[in-house]
């Protein structure tokens, strides 16, 4: 009995060895299936059109074939039942692409409802909350559509940075911009922020939606280099916060027959040294601009959105990595009609980039750094009403800019906050000038939307037009307002303006002062790269010695 125990047990043995082996072999390859399929998790589920608009895909409900959706990578197209399929990680934002002729559900706050986060164990942890976790995934993530009668003509408005530090910051951004456009949601699609909402503090994100969404319109948001997450390790943790009020900081939108990319374009920390940050964009995005521009048709306008410029040459420093320039740009060498916009730098200029930039097209790229809503970050004198008037160190007044989209056209003007839409310049010049044949006191015209391709020319007292000439100086009109708080005896409300800085917008001409003595009329008339002009005027005085009224 023992002898047949023994031998049946040693059999047991030998299986047992044998099957230890074979697991021993078979553990690295199902470790690996079970690793891959983690990886390799998916994401699906339906673009429909929400019919009764209860956010949900009812049985009734139509799919919609050919929409765009993306993992901020890959951009798919629905099939013919409107259902999508992703790879998806354990950190990423899903996001339909809104198509031309419908519209995404809004919040309450006038934010678009577009996204979906996936983040099972919600944001590291970091001084500003970020996202909460958001569990497993659903079997069907699916995103409603509602039919929009959008034309090709079309008007938004576009705010650089509004970067309030504080809540009486945000009411000053209250005050003088977002008070002059209530009520006028019927004027305009939507609006554009093109980065640093706020200043270093993320707890503010909410007030200030709160307050730019009294203009009543779907707004959009560009994250700038004072919306992240300063102590994150990684660039991929540097929105967290920003993620958690307004999703992806990567993505596009289609609107009558334009193209919008939103895209950050700040890396962090900055690649050469761990410290600071760089503009530039990842390999992830690239990736997202490749998928999704394949997508788009060439005859469409592409306008992309984003903080820090790709080039500001005349600043002898390195602003944006060279190499995502190149990259951009040839991922925009078949589509003729594009425009790029950017703030950050709190002065305004157009830059027109050619094949010496690196563009790869005949006719030149045009960059548009926007001026911003806070100006100078709500530096100046105090008005009646306490908001100050944060005039940049170009001598750009605080305010924003319109575009108008016709089809894949478009137009840019600027409205100088508080001020009349007809204030587009300001002209400088002496009070008095010496009767003289020649004089060196000069005509200056600070045309704020101004470029070196645009023409000025002014008049005096209805005679002949005269050119002036395109000139890169500080604005005198900005020097008198920063001497002021220089000459003074009595503290002036407010805080000190920022130090000049050249304008990119200026032109200058000799002031007559051969006239008859006496009061003269100048006329200036600015006419700008589409072709509108503007025209104001203003007045000196021809003087003789001694306060003489005649030769």
């Amino acid at each position: 009995m023992g002898s047949c125990f023994r031998k049946i047990s040693g059999i047991f043995n030998k299986d047992m060895i044998r099957m230890k082996r074979k697991l021993f072999v078979l553990m690295p390859v199902m470790l690996l299936a079970v690793w891959l399929a983690g990886a390799q998790q998916s994401v699906t589920g339906y673009v429909f059109e929400d019919v009764n608009a209860n956010g949900k895909r009812d049985r009734k409900e139509a799919g919609i074939a050919g929409v765009g959706v993306s993992n901020g990578r890959e951009v798919v197209l629905t099939d013919p039942s409107g259902k999508y399929i992703l790879p998806i990680g354990s950190d990423d934002i899903v996001f339909v692409v809104k198509p031309t002729g419908y519209q995404t559900p809004v919040s309450a706050n006038q934010l678009s409802k577009f996204y979906y986060i996936h983040k099972p164990q919600g944001s590291p942890s970091l001084k500003f909350a970020g996202v909460p976790p958001t569990g497993n995934l659903p079997a069907s993530v699916d995103f409603p559509l509602y039919r929009s009668k959008e034309g090709e003509d079309f008007e938004i408005l576009l705010f650089g940075d509004p970067q309030a530090y504080n809540k009486n910051e945000l009411r000053y951004f209250d005050q003088r911009i977002v008070s002059e456009l209530a009520g006028n949601a019927d004027r305009f699609a939507f609006g554009i922020s093109v980065g640093d909402l706020v200043g270093d503090n993320p707890n503010l994100f909410v007030p200030y939606v709160e307050t730019i969404k009294k203009i009543g319109i779907p707004w959009y948001n560009v994250v700038g280099n004072h919306d992240l997450n300063h102590d994150a390790q990684t660039d991929q943790q540097a929105d967290e916060s920003y993620e958690q009020v307004f999703g992806p900081s990567t993505y596009s939108f289609n609107h009558g027959k334009a193209h919008f990319i939103i895209i950050k374009d700040i890396l962090w920390p900055d690649p050469r040294d761990g410290k600071g940050y760089w503009g530039g964009f990842t390999e992830e995005q690239l990736a997202f601009l490749k998928s999704d521009l394949k997508l788009v048709p060439k005859d469409y306008l592409v306008v992309m959105a984003f903080h820090i410029p790709i080039w500001e040459g005349y600043v002898k420093n390195d602003i944006f990595r060279d190499a995502d320039r190149e990259k951009l740009f040839e991922l925009l060498k078949d589509f003729p009609h594009t425009l790029t916009i950017s703030a950050h730098s709190h002065i305004q200029y157009n830059k027109f980039l050619s094949k010496e930039e690196g563009w790869k097209q005949d006719q030149p790229h045009h960059h548009l750094n926007l001026g911003t809503t806070c100006g100078s970050w709500y530096r100046g004198e105090l008005d009646e009403n306490g908001i100050p008037w944060s005039v940049m160190a170009d001598g750009t007044p605080q305010g924003y800019a319109i575009m108008k989209v016709s089809g894949n056209r478009y137009e840019i003007g600027y409205k100088a906050a508080g001020f009349s839409a007809g204030h587009q310049m300001r002209v400088h010049h002496p009070k008095i000038v010496g009767k003289a044949e020649k004089t060196l006191a000069s005509l200056y015209v600070n045309f704020f939307m101004g470029s070196e391709k645009d023409q000025v020319r002014f008049r005096v007292d209805g005679g002949a037009w005269k050119p002036m000439s395109y000139t890169i100086e500080w604005d005198p009109a900005y020097l008198n307002l920063l001497h002021q708080w220089d000459m003074t005896d009595e503290v002036i409300p407010g805080r000190r303006p920022n130090e000049p800085r050249e304008c990119l917008h200026l032109w200058k001409a000799p002031l007559p002062s051969n006239l008859a003595p006496g009061e003269h009329v100048i006329e200036v008339k600015a006419t700008d790269m589409f072709g509108k002009s503007y025209v104001t005027q203003s007045s000196y005085r021809i003087g003789l010695p001694g306060g003489k009224t005649q030769e």
